[in-house]
Formats: structure tokens, sequence, C-alpha cells
């Protein structure tokens, strides 16, 4: 894992990715700007990121569509996004926003303080979970071993049926962590 967080921010206009990229540069974490829901959905087949911030008018595939499958992909389901709109604040957009899966949904122009603290919130949850599944899959090795030269001592039958039940243990808290 290891390596800075990723932000991906999708905007169809590349003087808002500048921009975007201006005000989150400070953050230290690794900017994927696209111009498209489709260059974002491939951005995201390429690994994790901390968070989304997604513009929602533009064309082809919108906001609203490029989070859709984004929570129904094979990838990043759980990746958490931000929408950008200078399109409008009306309630019935507000609530699609949310209801596609966003955490957060911000009108333009926004404040670029309080842009870059929210988002820095998701990078350090993210650099806590990285940091957490590190330490478990680290657990799992350490214990897979154990179980290993406990499997040539043929009187440590009990033993090693208990380290193989906290392997399945340690397995599942590493499947079930959110991300």
């Amino acid at each position: 894992m290891g390596g800075r967080p990723r932000i991906l921010l999708v905007d169809d206009r590349s003087e808002n990715l500048v921009a975007l990229e201006a005000v989150l540069a400070p953050l230290e974490a690794e900017i994927v700007a696209v111009q498209s829901g489709k260059q974002a959905l491939t951005a995201l087949a390429t690994g994790d990121f901390a968070v989304v911030l997604l513009d929602v008018m533009m064309p082809e595939m919108d906001g609203f569509e490029t989070a859709e499958r984004i929570k129904h992909g094979p990838h990043n389901q759980d990746v958490p996004i931000i929408f950008l709109t200078a399109a409008s604040t009306r309630p019935d957009f507000t609530f699609r926003g949310y209801n596609t899966g966003a955490v957060d949904y911000l009108a333009k122009p926004f404040d670029p303080w309080v842009l870059t603290a929210k988002v820095q919130v998701f990078v350090d949850l993210y650099l806590k979970n990285t940091q957490r599944t590190e330490e478990l899959s680290s657990r799992i090795a350490e214990v897979e071993e154990a179980a290993t030269l406990l499997a040539k001592d043929p009187t440590a039958e009990e033993s090693l049926a208990r380290l193989l039940g906290r392997v399945g243990q340690l397995r599942d808290a590493l499947r079930d962590r959110p991300r």
C-alpha cells in the first residue's frame, strides 16, 4: 500500500481543475485530474482514492451518473464523493447528490479553506485506514508463519487449530474493514 493518498478531481472545465489543484496542493496528496465521467471511471480502476471531487454538470455523463457508476462498480464503491457544482443549489439536486452516495454537496463558488478542511478529513481517514490494513496484513503473515511451523509438529494440533482460527478472524477483519 503506502505512498501518498490520491484525490480524484472530475470537472469538464480545465480552469476549474487548475483552481482545485491549487487549493488542494497543501494536502501533499497525489492529485489526479480528469475532464469526464468516463475518464473518472478509468482512473478509479487504477487504484484507491481517498476522496473524489465531482462536478455535477458535465457533457455525456453528468456527475450523478458518474457517482452512481462509482458506487455500483467493481472498485472504490466506498470512496467518499463530494459534489461541487455551479449548476444549482435546488433541494432536488442536492437530494439527488446525496441519494447517489455523496458525502457532501457544495455550491460554487466555495470557500477554499472549507473545501480543503473537508478533503483533509477524508485524506486523514484514508491514511488511518491504510495503516490499519497494513498492520492487519502484517499480523496475518506472522500468524500464518507460526501456523506453518506448528504444522510441522504433530503434537501441536490444538495450538494449530487456535492459530488458524485467529488467522480467519484477522482475515475477516481485513475484508470487512471500511474503505
